[in-house]
């Protein structure tokens, strides 16, 4: 139930909170949109359904070190990832345009912060879970996000 709160609270943070914190942008494109759904929408059941039927954990798994070290991670990397998503969310004034270099948090550190962030915040959940599927979505998380991070660098 733990592992399976921080899956959902990431995503009732990223579909009802987030949105309606952005302010005016560049439209997602459809096809974007339709993939990122369909991914969502399967890795959402793969986690789902791997955490409520298949993962078994012995009496004391939550005060262990590996679920300790990975739940720290998830927590961690989500704080980094609303961090760096507010530093984004305010580099324009309201009508301003153009490009400007986030400064600040660890923006100090990497270029893609908010990348960075829920790239760690998935590992630690595969960490904490160690499941197999966990650990498959930590992966698509970071060729997904490594990737987009190198676009959004150059």
């Amino acid at each position: 139930r733990v592992l399976l709160g921080c899956f959902l609270l990431h995503y009732a943070h990223r579909a009802l909170i987030f949105p309606l914190l952005i302010r005016e942008g560049k439209p997602t494109p459809f096809f974007t949109f339709v993939l990122a759904l369909l991914f969502c929408a399967f890795n959402g059941y793969l986690q789902g359904r791997s955490l409520t039927t298949y993962a078994t954990y012995p009496p004391g798994w939550l005060g262990g070190s590996r679920f300790i070290t990975g739940f720290l991670g998830w927590l961690i990397g989500m704080a980094i990832n609303i961090h760096s998503d507010h530093i984004l969310r305010n580099l324009r004034k309201p009508g301003e345009t153009g490009y400007k270099i986030p400064r600040g948090g660890m923006f100090e550190y990497v270029s893609g912060a908010n990348f960075f962030g829920e790239i760690l915040e998935w590992f630690g959940f595969a960490l904490a879970c160690c499941t197999i599927e966990s650990f498959a979505f930590a992966l698509c998380s970071l060729f997904i996000l490594s990737s987009r991070a190198r676009q959004h660098h150059k």
